[in-house]
């Protein structure tokens, strides 16, 4: 009656439902199958398990965790040591090689400053020459001396402290 209504055969809705329903108890069966695994996991974790056994085992757990926050702690310690260590350190070098005197040749002679983080340290100066090499060596306090710093220093500190380019 209402398929005449409708311009449908009969046959095809209930092929279609027929297919609606065989959908249908096939996800019913995956459903089934996913519980029964689900079930099964559930006993394997719980079996020979109870309340104490379970409570235990979250106790240790959570004593691991407290273990674990204690090492963490311990190691923020070290490295705030380190890194306050690390601020007397040298690190910042500065390196020049030149030649102290025309006649000779090689660039024998250097200056080298060494800074720490606050510009701090000292430039060693090594003069070689035919008689021999002389070093002399100027305390750095804040990127400054006290001493006048020779050119080949003055140069040397400069590319310490970031001043020039390191291609010389």
């Amino acid at each position: 009656m209402i398929s005449q209504y409708l311009g449908f055969d009969s046959d095809y809705i209930i092929i279609g439902l027929s297919a609606v329903v065989l959908i249908l108890l096939i996800l019913i069966i995956v459903n089934i199958a996913q519980m029964r695994k689900l079930k099964k996991a559930y006993k394997v974790f719980m079996s020979g398990k109870n309340g104490k056994n379970l409570e235990d085992t979250l106790i240790k757990r959570l004593d691991q965790v407290d273990t674990l926050l204690e090492a963490n702690n311990e190691n923020e310690k070290t490295i705030k040591s380190l890194f306050e260590a690390m601020q007397l350190t040298y690190q910042k070098m500065g390196l020049i090689k030149y030649d102290a005197f025309n006649e000779m040749g090689g660039k024998l002679s250097f200056s080298l400053a060494m800074l720490d983080v606050r510009n701090n340290g000292f430039i060693i100066n090594a003069m070689h020459t035919r008689e021999g090499c002389y070093t002399y060596i100027k305390e750095i306090v804040d990127g400054n001396s006290i001493i006048v710093l020779s050119d080949e220093e003055q140069k040397a500190l400069d590319r310490a402290m970031g001043k020039t380019e390191n291609n010389e």
